[in-house]
């Protein structure tokens, strides 16, 4: 595909984690997203490919934007930046984007309580969109998910949420499939913490009434595959979500990032940016 015209009225984007699988698509979907180009591309120090052209990197041709290992100089002069890393790193991001009062587009999945506090904290000075998925069909699907689980009486219907990813992902279970418990959860009036149900081993005993499930799968180069399955008595509601490309994230946080230009500070979901907040 071939790049968009870039001028001086586009948003300029810092991508972190640039030599990574999510940094490299980025980079390149950037370069092919009208509105926007890469104003800088950052990665941990020590990094082999610091030095290196970003774009080259990313398979997306030469942009003249050295990849650097300096955030706070990379945020200077920059309108966002879009964060697809690991939540240590996502924090201190979230600290440095506050700083510079830009937007923060987060991504990472396996965040703690303590690191969704303090990314959320950030929103009093940054623009801050973050989701456990970025994608417009996962965030709909989530939508479907919480008016089946308030349609459906959590007596007679239990919820299983399972999802696979390859071999490589780190966190478990993903950050999707706890969007969906979150959807699900909040169809029933529930908290999430007081009903998942994450690991079943050995002699477990009766399922319990009202509980969501989570069962996790490990393997060869699958994006991410997620089910909610919604089962009763002689009968069964699957809702499903296959990714294919991990671009359709990407395309999904350059999108947030976007949108969050011209907000006024604060903490946003996608659910925000596509419009299907409540």
């Amino acid at each position: 595909m071939l790049s968009a015209p870039k001028t001086e009225t586009d948003m300029k984007l810092v991508v972190v984690g640039a030599a990574g699988r999510m940094g490299q698509t980025l980079i390149r979907v950037i370069g092919e997203t009208d509105g926007v180009r890469l104003h800088a591309a950052v990665e941990r120090e020590g990094s082999p490919f610091l030095g290196k052209d970003a774009g080259e990197l990313a398979g997306a041709g030469f942009l003249g934007v050295p990849v650097t290992c300096d955030p706070l100089q990379a945020f200077l002069h920059a309108d966002g930046v879009v964060d697809f890393t690991s939540p240590a790193g996502s924090v201190e991001f979230a600290g440095l984007a506050a700083q510079a009062r830009i937007v923060h587009v987060v991504g990472t999945t396996g965040c703690a309580q303590a690191d969704d506090e303090k990314i959320a904290a950030a929103g009093r000075h940054a623009r801050v969109v973050k989701s456990g998925n970025m994608s417009l069909g996962v965030n709909l699907l989530g939508v479907l998910v919480e008016q089946a689980a308030r349609a459906l009486p959590p007596t007679g219907w239990d919820i299983e949420i399972v999802e696979m990813h390859h071999k490589h992902k780190v966190d478990a279970p993903s950050g999707t499939a706890l969007l969906l418990g979150e959807f699900a959860a909040k169809g029933r009036d529930v908290a999430l913490s007081a009903q998942s149900v994450r690991v079943r081993d050995g002699h477990t005993g009766a399922r319990e009434a009202g509980t969501i499930g989570f069962a996790t799968l490990r393997g060869g180069s699958v994006v991410g595959d997620h089910s909610v399955v919604l089962a009763g008595e002689g009968e069964m509601i699957t809702l499903s979500h296959s990714a294919r490309d991990r671009t359709i994230f990407a395309r999904g946080g350059v999108a947030a990032a976007l949108w969050a230009r011209d907000r006024k500070p604060g903490f946003y979901s996608m659910l925000d940016v596509l419009g299907l907040s409540n």
